[in-house]
């Protein structure tokens, strides 16, 4: 299997046939591991722009693509994120998150407070399309890491409880056998 040419991904060359397979390929090779996925237009962000976006979807380990909207869709066919390739129109860059949900979405919406052009169209956690308005609630989703350390919380509290009361109690009756 031969290399894409970057330029394909950017749409600014015809693509034979051969390198539209390659295309989708990868994007579905990317498709199928991702747990979210959220689009956006990105018209008029400048190339520093997005170099930038891509920097900080590295940085929080994004995946970032710019594939054609007819690509996309069959990279998507059978997956599921298949609902979403009838919110593919315009110019548009795909973020892919792992396991992290929240990354791609917070990647977004961080990007897009500084910069206007980044319009986000539609996102998903894998089960159905969610339209650009549920953004900041996909993009507060915590991290692996703040999850457990919520549950350790969660579950130590009625233990630390449990201890105080015992405490109280022992003081208690220490202050009446005295």
């Amino acid at each position: 299997m031969g290399s894409i040419p970057l330029s394909c991904f950017g749409g600014y060359m015809a693509l034979n046939i051969e390198d539209k397979k390659l295309v989708v390929e990868e994007v579905s090779a990317v498709v199928s591991e991702a747990g979210s996925m959220v689009t956006a237009e990105y018209r008029g962000l400048t190339v520093e722009q997005m170099t930038d976006l891509r920097a900080k979807a590295r940085a929080a380990n994004v995946k970032v693509r710019v594939v054609k909207n007819t690509l996309a869709r069959r990279a998507v066919a059978g997956t599921k994120f298949e609902d979403m390739a009838g919110t593919f129109t315009g110019p548009l860059v795909f973020a892919f998150s792992g396991e992290e949900l929240g990354n791609a979405a917070r990647v977004f919406k961080d990007f897009a407070k500084d910069n206007n052009a980044l319009v986000v169209n539609s996102l998903s956690i894998g089960e159905g399309v969610m339209d650009a308005s549920q953004l900041a609630t996909v993009a507060a989703l915590p991290t692996y890491d703040e999850a457990v350390a919520k549950l350790l919380f969660v579950m130590k509290e009625p233990v630390a409880k449990l201890a105080r009361a015992l405490a109280a109690v022992k003081e208690q009756k220490e202050a009446e056998a005295a």
